[in-house]
């Protein structure tokens, strides 16, 4: 078996378990997965992922996961007027 060194990091909880949870369903411990990311770094001379800001807001975000749960966002009116009225007033605010 190849010398191996010990890589200590700080992660943080929440993120350690669920990362551990998806590893484990591919066959992976987080240790041989740092040593595929380490090595792609070195096949790619960099991160071999692209990295950028999240495309969407917290409140955009926040509506997509209402909405996957169930919960209707949508507000029904009788009538056209009173639709464009509150239009007008969130404008307004």
């Amino acid at each position: 078996m190849a010398k191996t060194d010990t890589l200590y990091i700080r992660v943080e909880p929440k993120v350690k378990q669920k990362a551990e949870k998806t590893l484990n369903e591919l066959g992976l411990s987080i240790a041989e997965a740092v040593n595929v990311f380490l090595n792609q770094v070195i096949l790619n001379d960099g991160i071999p992922f692209e990295i950028k800001k999240p495309r969407f807001n917290k409140e955009t975000i926040q509506a997509m996961e209402d909405t996957k749960n169930g919960k209707n966002l949508s507000k029904a009116f009788d009538d056209v007027d009173d639709m464009f009225e509150e239009l007008d007033n969130s404008v307004k605010s």
